[in-house]
């Protein structure tokens, strides 16, 4: 009996010791390595001197103005791509959700900016908001509403603007999906139910669907949340951080200090600020979405 014990543990460590490897050593070793980064005085170039300085990184990326404009861009991005995404997800699964003829097809057309490249996305929004892009030519030319180009693209909060747009249109998909998914499981007869008690479709929405995909909209703001606060590739083709880094977002502010900059120690602690920053705002939707008044 104690031979087979020691078998089945045999064979359990050795089932688990592949991926406990990957794990360790493309995950857990490299957010330690990070940690031990974020408290060194860690440059580009003296990779190999890593002096200890203990909470100064960290004192930097607090006391720095720009830190703080890039932190606002990012809570600012999220406030509005994550409700708009999931606001017109619903809207359009809701929708689809009660047609039976061509809804593969529509399905289809709503999840294509999904499967779009960031990179091809951004450049065809800046080819459209450009100085020179086509908006300003249907503006001028077209419409002859201005007689001057407006340079979208050039002051803080157009150009945060135009990368808002583009991460709601491209989220929009992702959103009906799940939350299609989730429809096709609340029961018809909650639904019957309702209507018996005379209730609307606007009541049956706000008393039946809503609190049934609870925990999907709770799952699709977690991940929307992190999501915002992760956006790089928009920001970085359309705007590149300019005028003076005042639209760069969290994520290409630590892109810049560290590989413009070399201050590896600065962009480190800057992520585990970020990472810190995401953890309390996920216990805060957690605590907010299990609250049944709400």
């Amino acid at each position: 009996m104690e031979m087979r014990s020691r078998s089945n543990r045999f064979q359990l460590a050795a089932l688990l010791a592949p991926g406990l490897i990957v794990f360790g050593t493309f995950t857990a070793y490299p957010i330690f390595r990070l940690l031990w980064t974020s408290f060194c005085d860690w440059q580009l170039g003296s990779m190999l001197q890593q002096p200890w300085i203990g909470l100064a990184n960290y004192q930097d990326v607090l006391s720095d103005s720009t830190f703080w404009t890039v932190f606002v861009n990012s809570i600012v991005y999220t406030l509005v791509t994550v409700p708009g995404q999931m606001l017109i997800g619903l809207f359009v699964a809701v929708l689809l959700n009660g047609i039976r003829r061509f809804s593969v097809g529509f399905r289809v057309i709503n999840y294509l900016p999904v499967i779009t490249s960031w990179v091809i996305a951004s450049l065809v929004f800046r080819y459209i908001f450009n100085t020179e892009g086509l908006l300003n030519y249907v503006l001028t030319k077209g419409l002859g509403i201005t007689s001057q180009n407006v340079r979208w693209l050039d002051t803080r909060w157009s150009g945060l603007s135009v990368a808002m747009i583009l991460g709601i249109w491209k989220g929009v998909g992702w959103n009906m999906v799940v939350f299609l998914a989730a429809l096709q499981q609340v029961p018809a007869d909650l639904y019957e139910a309702a209507e018996i008690d005379g209730c609307g479709a606007w009541k049956k929405f706000c008393n039946v669907t809503l609190p049934s995909i609870r925990s999907t909209i709770l799952f699709a703001l977690i991940m929307l949340t992190i999501g915002g606060f992760n956006v790089f590739t928009s920001i970085k083709m359309i705007t590149g951080g300019k005028p003076a880094h005042q639209t760069d977002t969290l994520l290409t502010w630590m892109y810049h200090k560290a590989f413009s900059t070399g201050k590896f120690g600065y962009a480190a602690a800057l992520s585990f600020i970020m990472a810190l920053t995401l953890g309390l705002l996920a216990i805060v939707q957690i605590k907010a979405m299990k609250n049944k008044d709400l």
